[in-house]
This record gives structure tokens, sequence and C-alpha cells, in this order.
């Protein structure tokens, strides 16, 4: 495609001769069609019949409609001119969204796919026609763009950021052809359907890979239930998230945590997206067998770069030895894995919970149940951790488990933390420590606990301290460690640790949690505009998570913008009518920071009308 060479000599023969030519300043979107010399050469006349149909049928309505001008059609594409980068980036997801929903019905070999890239500049008007920098940027652009996807620059980033509800991914600078300086460059995140997904959606389907970690990754995905009951679900999960624990207490190994490794449960995955998705080298994935006393787990070791297989299995127990079982397929996936690892690594993947099968079944159930993220779910998930304490009251997950219940009913605003709360919070976490003190999902639990619920901070950042020393991996404690160290009033380590949950589980239903907690820490350090674009993704994410509410009310009242503050406060309110400033300041969210950082949010919650 030549179009964009040809204009830039355009471009400087009408500066050259014409010192009256027409400037002025646009968005203009440049779209072509990926691999359009491969499809013209298998079928030159359908491909030109189906694109002119995509054209004239979709493109140029949309451009129409979102007050665009079509420039030109570029023989494989189209340039379009916009007022606003706003309706330029809107026009362009809905243009990708039509084509996935036309492309879905085609045979694969049949399939056209836009890439389109957008920028905001300086333009040349001649003859109906532009040209000049802005154009040849908007045509670089979209030629760095995935099929199906947007590219734009930093200058139209800055423009819509905060007026559109898409999710952008950093590309960082970017070396585009005949384009002197590096440039830094955005994509538009795409999910599978090719909507735009908004910028609370993990971003399953994109196929932008994350970076590869500098040591052997694994993502574990959901084991099928084979059992052909689907109540025993919970099984199977269980039988996988201890496997993900084994694993993830190897030092030399990079695990993805439970919580992104099972958003694709009950889907059929394409493994390389998986590991692409997931910035991972390998994947497992399995199934699980309970019939009767009887158990069988099969397990294959993907190379998710090439889909080779490394590795594959079949184990056979019975229930008095599962946690045998799981121990082989653990050590069997390390030693394939990387066979330089220390035997005293895979060693400490050994180690048995419990001696009553029965107990280890109600603390499945109590996992099941605590991840469904409902008060109802979460009063079940208290009862059988009860349970399980009585069976084997030297089993120390569900102590720990029911004490983080207890964290989470006040942390989703389900219930005000009361005396007799923090009472048996503080008995359960201190029990769960006396029992697994060298555990570090037990240390990661009393340490949230502890330092969030119960207010003991300082030792809450020590237990979390050496739950992440004991298991690198576990995501869960970067994100409560963030939070404690916002409380001790250092958000810059509380910003460094909820990025690395966020790597180290990039679709984690609960991303919302370090997200609100990023926002927060901007709050912390005056950086207004950044906590409000963090709190709205947190707020996007979960729209019921009254926390990041209250951040976005805060940052945009101290940033002067007191009528969407206001609004977002009208919002938290039908969520929560009880709230009153005296509770979120001292009881629901335990802010212990510097007094001046206290008052900025008592100050923002007082200016949107927050009752004292």
């Amino acid at each position: 495609m030549l179009w964009y060479v040809r204009r830039i000599y355009r471009s400087r023969e009408a500066v050259l001769t014409d010192n009256r030519v027409e400037r002025r300043l646009a968005a203009i979107l440049a779209a072509d069609v990926a691999g359009y010399s491969r499809l013209t050469g298998l079928d030159e006349e359908g491909t030109h019949v189906r694109l002119r149909e995509r054209l004239r049928g979709l493109a140029d309505p949309k451009i129409s409609e979102h007050r665009g001008k079509v420039v030109k059609h570029t023989g494989d594409g189209v340039l379009a001119e916009f007022g606003s980068v706003v309706d330029a980036v809107r026009c362009a997801i809905e243009v990708q969204r039509g084509m996935a929903e036309q492309n879905a019905t085609m045979p694969q070999a049949k399939r056209i796919e836009f890439r389109i890239g957008i920028h905001v500049g300086d333009i040349i008007v001649d003859d109906n026609d532009i040209f000049g920098d802005g154009v040849n940027i908007a045509a670089r652009l979209e030629g760095i763009a995935e099929p199906g996807g947007v590219c734009i620059s930093d200058d139209a980033q800055r423009q819509v950021r905060g007026k559109v509800n898409f999710a952008f991914e950093d590309m960082g600078p970017q070396n585009l052809k005949n384009i002197v300086e590096p440039m830094r460059a955005w994509r538009l995140r795409m999910n599978a359907s090719g909507s735009a997904a908004a910028p609370n959606e993990p971003p399953v389907g994109s196929t932008q890979a994350l970076a590869l970690p500098d040591k052997p990754s694994i993502a574990v995905l959901p084991f099928e239930n084979m059992s052909g009951d689907p109540e025993q679900d919970y099984f199977a999960d269980g039988m996988v998230e201890d496997i993900i624990t084994g694993l993830s207490r190897s030092k030399s190994l990079f695990v993805i945590a439970r919580n992104s490794s099972f958003t694709y449960k009950g889907k059929a995955v394409d493994i390389k997206q998986v590991g692409r998705e997931l910035g991972v080298r390998y994947v497992l994935e399995g199934s699980v067998r309970k019939a009767g006393n009887r158990v069988r787990i099969t397990g294959q070791l993907i190379n998710a770069e090439t889909a080779n297989h490394i590795w594959a299995d079949r184990y056979d127990s019975t229930l008095e030895d599962i946690f045998d079982l799981q121990d082989r397929v653990t050590t069997s996936v390390i030693g394939a894995i990387a066979p330089q690892l220390e035997w005293s690594e895979i060693a400490r993947a050994q180690r048995k919970p419990t001696e009553s099968l029965q107990a280890y079944d109600y603390y499945l159930r109590a996992l099941a149940s605590f991840y469904r993220f409902t008060p109802e779910a979460n009063i079940e998930a208290l009862k059988l951790t009860r349970t399980a304490n009585n069976l084997d009251p030297g089993y120390a997950a569900p102590f720990a488990l029911g004490a983080t219940c207890y964290v989470q009913r006040w942390g989703f605003g389900w219930n005000i933390a009361d005396a007799e709360d923090e009472t048996e919070a503080r008995r359960l976490t201190r029990r769960a420590l006396e029992l697994g003190k060298d555990d570090p999902l037990v240390l990661a639990l009393a340490g949230q606990a502890l330092g969030l619920f119960i207010g003991e901070v300082q030792e809450g950042s020590a237990l979390l301290a050496r739950a992440i020393s004991l298991d690198p991996n576990l995501a869960a404690a970067r994100f409560w460690n963030g939070y404690v160290q916002l409380y001790l009033g250092d958000g810059d380590a509380a910003i460094e640790q909820f990025q690395i949950g966020l790597r180290m589980s990039p679709l984690d239903p609960r991303i919302y949690l370090a997200q609100n907690g990023i926002a927060a820490a901007h709050f912390s350090a005056g950086r207004y505009e950044d906590g409000s674009l963090w709190a709205k993704i947190a707020v996007q994410q979960n729209p019921n998570f009254v926390a990041a509410h209250h951040t976005l009310i805060a940052c945009h009242a101290m940033a002067g913008r007191v009528e969407e503050a206001r609004q977002a406060w009208a919002v938290a309110r039908q969520i929560d009518p009880t709230q009153r400033l005296s509770t979120v300041l001292s009881k629901r969210y335990r802010l212990r920071r510097s007094k001046d950082i206290i008052q900025r949010y008592a100050e923002a919650f007082r200016i949107v009308g927050m009752p004292e």
C-alpha cells in the first residue's frame, strides 16, 4: 500500500507551491485490510466485493454517524477526518464490532479484518484531500495495529482519557517508519466479540502477549470434572488450587494465580492464546474423576509458545492418599519444566495439610462459596469453615479462611465491623497462626485480617512480608500488602505491590481491589487526575464496590470536579444509604494514614454532602 508515501510528496509540494494552503487540527482515522494481498491471491473478485460491502455498508455510515468525513477510499481501506478524537475512537470501535459480527458467519479464509490507526494533529487540506505528518502518523499507527484492533497515538489518548469507557494498553515508544522520533502508542483492548473492552474487563481474548518472566512460568487451568456430577466441581477446583499452591512455593517458578487461571473455567481454550494473555511459557491442563473412594487425575503439560506436549500422565489413587496424589502431579510438573530445580524446592511443595479428608472436603466447599463474592455465599463459607474446624481442630487453613470471611463482608460493605466480628476474626487469626506459622497462605490471610480489618497494621505487614518471602507467586498477598503499605503511608511501595500482583494475576476477578488501591495511592500523593482514572476503572470493574466509589469521590472533589464527585456520591449512596463520614473514616476503611490525608478525605466527602 503506497497511498501514504505518495501523500508525503504531495504535501511537501503543496507547501512549496502555495503559501496559502489551508491547515487545521483534526483527528485522523486510517484503516486498511490486514493480509489484503493474501486474500486477493485466494479470491480476487470475492475479496473486492466483500471489501466494498464493508466500506459502503459499515465503515462509511459509521463515520458519518459519528460526525466524521470520508476523505477517500485507499484501495484496501479508508481515510477519514473527525473534528473530535472521541468521535473517531467511538467510530473505530463500532466499525470493528460490526466487522467481527459479520466475520462470525464467514469461513476463516473469507474474513476481512481492518486495522485502524488514529492520531490527532495538524493537517494540510488540498482539493478535498488531506496530507501532512498528522495523516502519515495515523497511517503508521494503523500499520502496527493488530487485525481487528485499534492503535492510537499518545496525543489522541490524552484527549480521550476519562471520556470514553474503553481500556487502553500502553505499547510504549514505537519506531514508526519515516517518523524521526519514537512515538508512544496505545492499543485499544478488544475482547473476543470484537467489542472494545471496558477498563474494568480482564483482557480475555486479547492477542497482546505479556512479556515472559525471566524464569520458567506456568498457568494451571481448571481441570475438567469427569465425575458426571456437577456438584463435584468444587472437588476438581480444589485439586487444581492445591496443585497451584504446591507449584507456587518453588521460588524457581513464576506461577499465575488461581483467580486468573479460573477465568477460563468452562471455556474451550487456545493454549497459545492462554500463554499470550497470561504471559507464561507452560500451561498445565487435565481432568479429575471421582467415583466412590477412587480418584483419577490426568494431566498434560504444554509449551504455550509451540502447543507441543512436554509431558502427560495419569494418576490413580484412593481418597485416603489424595494429598500424595497431588504431590505426585506437582513433582512431575516441576521435574518436567525445570530438571535443574533443587529437590528441596520439590520437597517444599509436598505438604499434607490435614489428616481428616472430611475436613479437607468442607474446606474446599468453603473456598467455592467464598469465591462467589455474595453476602449469602459469605455466610455459607463461614459455616463450612466452622464445620472443617470442628472435624480437625489442628487444620490451619479453615481458621484463616474463616477470619477472611469477616474481612470480606466488611470490605464489601455487607456488614459494618462491630466488636463481636473483630473479636472472632482475631481469635480465628491467632489460632491459624499457631497451627500454620510456616504456611504462606495462612500467613497472608492472617496478615490481611490483622493489617486491614483488626487494625494491627505493623504485625499484618510483617506477616505479609514473610508470606511473600515463602511464596513469591502469591498474588493475593501482593494485593493485601499493597493496602497495608497504604495504611503505613508508603504509597509508592503500595503501587509496586499492586502492580506485581496484577502481573501475577492479570485476569483476576478481584482486579478492582488493586485498581482501587492504586487510585488511593495516587490520592495520597496528591495526583488526583491519576487517582480519578484508576478509581473509575475500579468502579467499572465492580460497580458495587463502595470503597472504589469513595476513592472516586475524593479524587474528583479534590481535583475541583465537584459535579462529577457529586454524581459519584449519588451512585455510592444508592448502594449503601447508611454511609456516614465517621463510619467511612474510622470503621469501614480503617484509614491509618497521616492526618493530612484523612483531612483531605473528610473535606472531599463534606463537599459532596456525605452526612457526618
